[in-house]
């Protein structure tokens, strides 16, 4: 078990200076930053401009403007979750009562026993901290699970201006069609659409349509029947039917092949679905949010994707800016991974040093909001101090090629250029037959392209754990050559 640390930053609220100086002197030896304040009103004021300067708050409890308990149920008003510990000259059971029915932490009476007072401190500390660490965690579950809004990070003006939309269209049926950056938060908004409007208390069902091959994925989105095909052993409800009543969100829409497109164009014309291998059509009540990184007009041009269908996805096209064109949205992002990390590892930090802020802000985040979690993450693991320092927060792409030191992963190098631009097409149009771990090394580096080079994602996504993943990027250095066509 991790014992309670014993420094801290006390706020003391006394109107009597010679108390107040006496507690002062008695905290500040032993490491604790310690502000003092003549009136409760002035201290409220301060304590509300900024909460985390403070961990614990002693307070007297007859004061002038405000008894202590009053000043408690103030701050408990404004949401200001700091535990107050009361100083009382009187010994009632009723005032004790009262005490902890307005929130406060405890309460000690005078002559103040010193001893006990740190412990209460201590313990008070101890308290937030847990406490802190819970919201953090179930902000962490609800935002995996789509419950609610509290995993949405953002107050500049081009993500609110995105959020807002969403608002606004949350309770019409229409189709959305989210567009922006890989890493960028398509998928929040997307549930956020769906979280504020009346399909809420249905399911919020998704896929990513670029990580499923396309005869999986139609078998995916519309179901099977038994015996329809080699492997179908039983029959299988697809996705649309999953998310009846609710919402289905298509992730990289735009990696959807041309047949398949046509099949989805006309279940959003017709609202029917029919299982693979059955002539009967079922009905279906389902919202489509779409979401790609392309841009759908170029591919319509191309001829990549179909435009009637773009038509029919872009009822409400909503946009999210790349991290780098949303400064302000870097540091609270930041803060909020630090907590999730530090929580789910036990591993407590207070913040980042002001050099490593500065590298936060100056960094370009191509993987955009991907690669800034997966960077604090890394940072959090690596740090040694309170602080995230510069030294912690590795560069994702130089520490996998030159510069972390030989561990029991290997890094791992560039991939193969012209392995990572095959698709499937030219697979099968090629002389030379491909052997079975060739065409797995290809799916693998597809899907850790598509995930910004994540490794962690692209193990999750591939089933298997991260280990394995980097042994067979490794072996695929080895035999890159081999890998080549001839």
């Amino acid at each position: 078990m991790k014992t309670i640390n014993s420094t801290g930053r006390l706020a003391v609220v006394e109107d009597d200076q010679d108390m107040s100086e006496v507690i002062e002197a008695f905290f500040k030896p032993r490491g604790f930053d310690v502000t003092t304040f003549s009136t409760p009103l002035e201290a409220l004021a301060t304590v509300k401009k900024n909460q985390e300067n403070f961990d614990v708050i002693i307070t007297d409890l007859m004061m002038p403007e405000l008894s202590g308990i009053e000043f408690t149920k103030r701050l408990h008003e404004e949401e200001i979750d700091i535990p107050v510990i009361l100083v009382t000259g009187h010994n009632e059971v009723d005032l004790a009562v009262q005490t902890v029915e307005v929130g406060a932490y405890d309460f000690i009476l005078k002559p103040i026993p010193f001893p006990n007072l740190l412990t209460s401190v201590q313990r008070a500390m101890h308290y937030r901290k847990v406490s802190g660490e819970n919201k953090v965690l179930k902000a962490v579950i609800q935002n995996k699970e789509g419950t609610g809004l509290n995993g949405i990070i953002g107050k500049s003006a081009g993500f609110k201006q995105a959020l807002d939309l969403a608002k606004k269209v949350a309770s019409s049926q229409a189709h959305v069609l989210i567009t922006g950056e890989s890493g960028t938060g398509k998928e929040v908004i997307a549930k956020a659409v769906h979280s504020m409007g009346s399909r809420c208390k249905e399911a919020f069902v998704t896929i990513n349509c670029s990580a499923i091959p396309e005869t999986l994925l139609e078998s995916e989105l519309f179901g099977h029947a038994k015996g329809s095909f080699t492997g179908a052993v039983d029959k299988k409800v697809g996705l649309f039917e999953e998310a009846e009543g609710g919402t289905l969100f298509l992730d990289e829409i735009g990696d959807m092949s041309l047949p398949l497109q046509a099949k989805l164009l006309r279940v959003l014309q017709e609202k029917k679905i029919r299982r693979i291998g059955e002539n009967q059509q079922r009905g279906i009540d389902v919202r489509i949010v779409a979401a790609t990184h392309k841009d759908l007009r170029i591919e319509v041009q191309e001829r990549r994707f179909r435009e009637d269908l773009y038509f029919r996805l872009n009822v409400i096209p909503i946009r999210i800016p790349p991290l780098r064109q949303r400064k302000e949205d870097i540091l609270p992002l930041a803060e909020f991974f630090l907590k999730k990390y530090s929580a789910l590892n036990g591993i407590p930090l207070t913040g980042f040093s002001r050099e490593a802020t500065e590298g936060l802000l100056n960094n370009p985040w191509r993987g955009n909001v991907r690669e800034l979690e997966n960077t604090v993450e890394r940072a959090v693991v690596l740090a040694t101090g309170g602080l995230i320092e510069p030294k912690d927060l590795v560069d994702f792409e130089k520490a996998n090629s030159e510069e972390i030191v030989e561990t029991t992963v290997p890094a791992i190098a560039a991939t193969p250029k012209l392995t990572t631009e095959m698709t499937l097409e030219k697979i099968v149009m090629n002389e030379r037959t491909l052997k079975l771990e060739e065409l797995c090394q290809i799916y693998i580096l597809k899907v850790l392209r598509k995930n910004n080079e994540s490794k962690e994602k692209t193990a999750k996504e591939l089933g298997i754990d991260r280990k394995t993943l980097y042994r067979k990027l490794a072996a695929m250095q080895k035999a890159e050559q081999t890998m080549m066509p001839q």
